[in-house]
C-alpha cells in the first residue's frame, strides 16, 4: 500500500511538471541600472564606459552591437507559438549637430549574435540583399533619425515597428500622449536628452505596442504605435538573441543606452531612473561660482592688467580681421555651408556616388533652396596632394567663364573636409558614348562634330583668351562632360598650370594620362599649350574613329591610333578609319577634315603642330588646312620614339611609358 502511495505521488509530481513547464520557462527577466560589471556581448564600436554607460557608438562612420549574452526560447513548448514578452529600456541620441543626424538605432530580436554582413544604412540590422528576407526572423523597434525614400520613411525623426525589413510595419513621428491633457507631445531624438521605451508583446492577440516619453515620467497609457503580428512564424524557433544596434554616417553621434530591462510572460521589471549613469555634458562646461563670487574683488585689483588685455585682444582683432588664405581671397565663387552640401547629396549615400577619382569622390545633389542639381567633389583630407589638387582648381578654374568650361559653383572648407560645387553634367562624359555597349546610344556625326569644336574654342580660351595661360594637362575623353543639351564641356582642373602670357612655364613635373602624352612632355616633363594640343589630336581621332589610343592588333602586338591612322592615310583608305557605327550617316568632308587635324595636331614635332586658334579657324572654315604630304608624315609613332631613345626595338611604344604611367597615377590617378 505504501508503495502505491509513493508511485501515485511521483506521477503527480510528474504531471504538475509538464503542465507548468511553459510557466517556468517563461520567467526570463532581468534589469540593468547602467552596464558597468554586467555580462554583455559587444561588437563594432560598442563599449561601456567606466560610469556603466553602454555607447553603440562613439565617432564618426561606425556601427556598433550589444547582446545579451544567451539565447532566449520566446517559444511555448506545447504549441510553439511565441510567448508575451515585454522590454524596457532608457536611451539618448548625442549629435554634434542639433538638427543633423544619421541613421540611428534600433532593439531587436534575431537568430544570431553574428552581424556583420550588415549595412550602416540598415542600422546594422541588414543588408540591400537579404532586407526584407522572410528567412531573417526578424523583429526590431527602429528609433530613425533618417528620412531613407528607400524604406519608405514618414520623416527623419520617428519610432517604428520592423519585421524582417528595415521598410516599417507601421511608424509614427516621435513623442507621447499626454494621459491628463490628451494632447500629443513632440519628441526630438537627437535632442541629446534621455527617453524611455517600452514594447510589449501579446502572445494571446499577437498586439504590438510601443510607448515612448521622456525620462522620469510615468508610461502613457495610450501607445504611440501599435501594428498587430503573429510572431510565431517570425521569430526562429530554436533559439533567439535580444539586444540593440546602431549606425552613423558622415556625421558624429553616440547612441547610449543607460538602463534595460526584458521579462517573458509579463511586465518588464521597472527601471530605477535614480541609479542610471550620467549622460556625458555637451556643449561648454557651467561657469564656475567661484569665479562669481571672486571675479568682482578681483577686477578692482587687476584693472590695469585687464585693461591692458583688452587693448592687446583690440589690436589683434584690428590687425587679423578678415584674413584668409591667399588663395581665397582671389576666389570668385561663394563659399557653401557644409550642412546644405550634406543635405543636398542626402548625406554623401552611395546612391548619390557619380565616381570615384584619384582624391577623392563625386556626389550627385540637390541644393535645398534653389533646387539646383549640383555635382560636389569630396577631396580627400588625408593627402596634402589632395590639398594641392583642390587649390589647384580653386584658383585656375574660379574665375573661369566660358560655355565650353564647366563652371565652378563654389566650394567648402571645414574641419579637414574639402568639397567644390560645380553644375551637374546629365548626360556623363563623353566617355561612355564613345565606347558605349552593343544596343546602346551613340552620337551621331553631327553631334561630334559640335562638341570638337566647342572643346576647341574652350582650350582657345585657356590658352589665349583668358588673363593668363591655363595648360589642362588631361585632355581626353573622360574630362569631357555633356550637358542636357550635349554640348562638350571641359572639367577637372587639378592638373591645371597657369603662368603669365609671354612667360614659359617652370613646371618640369609630368603628368598626365597614358596615350595623350606628347613625346617632348615624356623627354621632358615641360608641358605648355602645345602639349594641349597634342593631347586634342588624339581626342579627335577617338571621337572619329571610337578606338582606344592605344590599340591591339589581331596578331596581339600593341600600336598606337594615330600609327593606324596614318598607315591608312598612306595607303588612300583613310575613311576605312571612321567609326562602323557611323554607317553612312555622317559628313565626308567633315570627317576627313577631323581625321587630318588630329594627325596634324598629333604630329611629334612640336613645330608642326598648329595653335588651337589655327584649328578653329580650320574647323570653322575660315582657314584651308595645310595639304599633308607623305614626306611630312614619313614616320610612325613608334620608330619615332625609338630614334629618340625612349625604348627598345623590342619594345612598343606603350610599354615605353608604363614605368611613367606608374608615376602619373601617383601624382593624379587619372
Amino acid at each position: 500500500m505504501h508503495q502505491m502511495k509513493h508511485k501515485c505521488f511521483l506521477r503527480y509530481i510528474i504531471f504538475l511538471v509538464f503542465i507548468f513547464s511553459d510557466f517556468a520557462a517563461s520567467d526570463d527577466q532581468f534589469v540593468y541600472h547602467g552596464f558597468a560589471g554586467v555580462n554583455i556581448t559587444m561588437d563594432g564600436n560598442a563599449l561601456v564606459t567606466p560610469d556603466g554607460l553602454l555607447e553603440l557608438t562613439n565617432d564618426t562612420v561606425n556601427l556598433g552591437h550589444a547582446f545579451y549574452p544567451t539565447p532566449l526560447n520566446f517559444h511555448r513548448q506545447r504549441n510553439g507559438t511565441v510567448q508575451s514578452f515585454s522590454v524596457s529600456f532608457v536611451f539618448a541620441i548625442l549629435s554634434v549637430h542639433s538638427d543633423i543626424s544619421a541613421d540611428g538605432m534600433a532593439f531587436f530580436v534575431v537568430p544570431t549574435k553574428n552581424l556583420s554582413n550588415t549595412w550602416a544604412q540598415y542600422i546594422g540590422l541588414l543588408n540591400s540583399g537579404n532586407d526584407g528576407n522572410t528567412s531573417n526572423h526578424m523583429f526590431a523597434v527602429e528609433l530613425d533619425t533618417t528620412q531613407n525614400d528607400e524604406f519608405k520613411d514618414i520623416d527623419n525623426n520617428h519610432v517604428g515597428i520592423n519585421i524582417n525589413s528595415l521598410t516599417s510595419l507601421q511608424a509614427h513621428h516621435t513623442g507621447y500622449n499626454d494621459d491628463k491633457s490628451g494632447f500629443f507631445n513632440n519628441l526630438t531624438l537627437i535632442s541629446g536628452k534621455a527617453m524611455q521605451v517600452w514594447a510589449d508583446y501579446d502572445g494571446e492577440t499577437t498586439q504590438i505596442d510601443v510607448t515612448l516619453a521622456p525620462v522620469g515620467a510615468a508610461k502613457p497609457v495610450r501607445p504611440l504605435v501599435s501594428a498587430t503580428s503573429n510572431l510565431s512564424a517570425i521569430l526562429n524557433k530554436d533559439k533567439s538573441y535580444i539586444g540593440f544596434s546602431a549606425t552613423t554616417g558622415a556625421i558624429s553621434t553616440r547612441h547610449c543606452v543607460l538602463g534595460w530591462s526584458f521579462a517573458i510572460n509579463g511586465p518588464a521589471p521597472s527601471i530605477d531612473i535614480s541609479k542610471l549613469p550620467k549622460l556625458p555634458r555637451l556643449g561648454p562646461k557651467p561657469r564656475s561660482k567661484v569665479l562669481e563670487i571672486t571675479l568682482p574683488i578681483a577686477t578692482a585689483i587687476f584693472v590695469l592688467t585687464v585693461g591692458l588685455v583688452i587693448v592687446l585682444l583690440v589690436y589683434r582683432r584690428l590687425r587679423y580681421k578678415e584674413v584668409k588664405e591667399d588663395w581665397e581671397v582671389d576666389f570668385g565663387p561663394h563659399r557653401f555651408s557644409f550642412k546644405d552640401l550634406f543635405h543636398a547629396t542626402r548625406g554623401f549615400r552611395k546612391k548619390n556616388l557619380l565616381g570615384v577619382g584619384g582624391f577623392g569622390k563625386v556626389y550627385k545633389g540637390v541644393l535645398p533652396k534653389s533646387k539646383v542639381e549640383v555635382a560636389v567633389k569630396r577631396v580627400s583630407h588625408e593627402s596634402r596632394q589632395g590639398m594641392k589638387e583642390f587649390i589647384a582648381e580653386v584658383v585656375s578654374i574660379g574665375r573661369l567663364r566660358h560655355r565650353s568650361i564647366v563652371p565652378l559653383l563654389g566650394y567648402c572648407r571645414r574641419q579637414g573636409e574639402l568639397l567644390l560645387v560645380y553644375d551637374y553634367m546629365s548626360n556623363g562624359s563623353l566617355n561612355k558614348y564613345l565606347y558605349s555597349e552593343e544596343g546602346q546610344p551613340s552620337l551621331s556625326w553631327a553631334r561630334r562634330f559640335h562638341i570638337i569644336k566647342g572643346v576647341a574654342s574652350g582650350l582657345l580660351y585657356l590658352h589665349e583668351k583668358w588673363e593668363k595661360v591655363v595648360i589642362h594637362r588631361d585632355i581626353k575623353p573622360s574630362n569631357i562632360l555633356l550637358d542636357d543639351e550635349m554640348n562638350g564641356r571641359i572639367g577637372d582642373f587639378g592638373l591645371s598650370r597657369l603662368y603669365d602670357h609671354g612667360t614659359d612655364p617652370q613646371t618640369t613635373h609630368m603628368v598626365g594620362t597614358m596615350g595623350y602624352l606628347a613625346p617632348e612632355l615624356v623627354r621632358s616633363g615641360k608641358a605648355s599649350p602645345s602639349t594641349d594640343v597634342f593631347a586634342f589630336g588624339i581626342l579627335l581621332l577617338e571621337i572619329t574613329c571610337a578606338q582606344r589610343p592605344v590599340k591591339q592588333n589581331a596578331q596581339g602586338n600593341q600600336h598606337t591610333l594615330m600609327d593606324w591612322v596614318l598607315e591608312h592615310w598612306h595607303n588612300g583608305s583613310l575613311m576605312e578609319t571612321v567609326d562602323p557605327k557611323l554607317k553612312d550617316g555622317y559628313n565626308i568632308d567633315e570627317a576627313c577634315l577631323v581625321l587630318k587635324l588630329g594627325l596634324l595636331c598629333s604630329h611629334p614635332f612640336v613645330s608642326a603642330r598648329p595653335t588651337m586658334r589655327q584649328v578653329m579657324q580650320y574647323l570653322e572654315g575660315d582657314a584651308a588646312i595645310p595639304e599633308l604630304t607623305s614626306t611630312h608624315f614619313g614616320f610612325t609613332m613608334r620608330a619615332f620614339t625609338q630614334d629618340e631613345g625612349f625604348e627598345s626595338p623590342n619594345m612598343a611604344y606603350p610599354q615605353l611609358t608604363s614605368s611613367i604611367g606608374t608615376f602619373s597615377s601617383l601624382s593624379g590617378g587619372r
